[in-house]
């Protein structure tokens, strides 16, 4: 009877996180759909391209099945269907990959099948070669349709040299459709992830050090300090995604016959921008794990006074400020954001001076706590300010 209680009440649980799943799962498949709805995103753009390679996959049919009555007209669908890719310069040469690779499949599935007079002992031939030519990295994503296809021929017998026509014909019927609709509807061009990309680094930044000035104020514990050192780690998540976002815009303006239409918004910051915020995420993942290394459950380093931390939270907010700014230059908002920034990267340096005068009322064991703080945020300073107001931040400096 215990057993049986056991296994109902484990019953019950799994059943209770399955519905959580569930229920998860559905609610981001609904914000999804509403950012669809709403405007333009990365969502709408998913919506866009599935469309386009289901209308691909019916044009396709409707060419060869419905109006040729071709005797492979699967192909033609199949292959237009998976050559709708994200930029059209993909979908060219994924429709070169595919078309090599299939008829590197199906001529071995036939010249196999023809030897041999036997459908099992044709397979046990060419999978294993089929499936080695599928990885084969020149061949990329398109490597898997080798072996498909060679089991497609020998499973239906298709293999007389008519048979190896037709699958080859109708494939680059398929493949011609594929890429003429992801070139000639709505071609996709890559810019919204790259401004998303660009604006969440300030963003993310701005509200990180914000958030780490309210809790040096307030008192932090390790749990708040680890919790800021993986916001600061998720910044340089940001950058991986900002450089990939940087490639497939490249990619996306290869061959594509309407990029210039779209070309809307101004233009994107230079790759010296993402540099740039390459440089200050490394003092900010800095920073926060000295914190973390000042409050761990054996700390390394002697807990600043309360002093230090007033301080560095001035300096803190003042960086914070500085990237809000970052924030609205990007956004187009112009002088009066320079001018915010100016001002907020001076007060930053100001507190920086005062943060270094707290060294030398220290003890050993906590000047060396104190100093790597004023070092981390020194170098965030140093990377915060732009080549042309140095002279202007070494002047606040010396002030402090």
């Amino acid at each position: 009877m215990a057993e049986s209680d056991h296994r109902s009440h484990t019953g019950g649980v799994a059943l209770g996180h399955t519905w959580r799943w569930l229920s998860r799962e559905a609610s981001a498949i609904w914000r999804s759909a509403r950012r669809a709805r709403a405007g333009p995103g990365p969502e709408r753009d998913v919506v866009t391209q599935s469309l386009k390679a289901a209308g691909a996959a019916v044009l396709a049919w409707a060419l060869t099945g419905w109006w040729w009555n071709a005797p492979m007209a699967l192909m033609a669908p199949w292959t237009a269907v998976v050559l709708v890719q994200s930029t059209v310069y993909r979908s060219l040469r994924s429709g070169v990959q595919q078309l090599v690779v299939i008829a590197l499949g199906t001529v071995l599935a036939a010249g196999a099948a023809n030897l041999t007079g036997d459908t099992m002992t044709a397979m046990v031939l060419v999978l294993p070669v089929a499936v080695l030519l599928g990885n084969y990295g020149r061949f990329g994503e398109q490597g898997l349709y080798a072996p498909t296809t060679a089991v497609f021929v020998l499973a239906y017998g298709s293999y007389s040299g008519l048979d190896i026509l037709h699958r080859l014909f109708e494939s680059a019927v398929g493949a011609v459709i594929g890429i003429a609709v992801n070139a000639l509807i709505l071609p996709p061009v890559h810019l919204r992830s790259v401004r998303d990309s660009l604006g969440r680094l300030p963003s993310e930044s701005s509200e990180l050090l914000h958030t780490v000035a309210d809790g040096l104020r307030e008192g932090y514990g390790r749990q708040e300090a680890e919790s800021w050192h993986d916001r600061a780690r998720r910044v340089t998540a940001i950058l991986t995604d900002l450089h990939d976002a940087r490639l497939w815009n490249r990619e996306s303006y290869r061959l594509n016959p309407a990029g210039r239409l779209r070309r809307t918004g101004p233009a994107l910051p230079p790759p010296e921008w993402d540099y740039a915020w390459e440089r200050i995420a490394d003092p900010l993942v800095a920073l926060t794990r000295s914190l973390v290394s000042t409050v761990s459950d054996e700390p390394m380093l002697r807990p600043p006074p309360g002093s230090v931390l007033t301080h560095l939270s001035d300096l803190l907010r003042a960086a914070g400020d500085v990237c809000a700014a970052d924030r609205d230059v990007l956004e187009g908002r112009g002088r009066a954001a320079k001018e915010e920034r100016a001002l907020a990267l001076e007060s930053a340096w100001a507190a920086h001076g005062r943060l270094k005068q707290q060294l030398l009322d220290q003890d050993s064991e906590t000047a060396t706590s104190v100093g790597g703080l004023v070092a981390e945020s020194q170098q965030l300073l140093y990377e915060l300010a732009p080549l042309e107001r140095n002279e202007r931040a070494q002047g606040g400096r010396d002030r402090g």
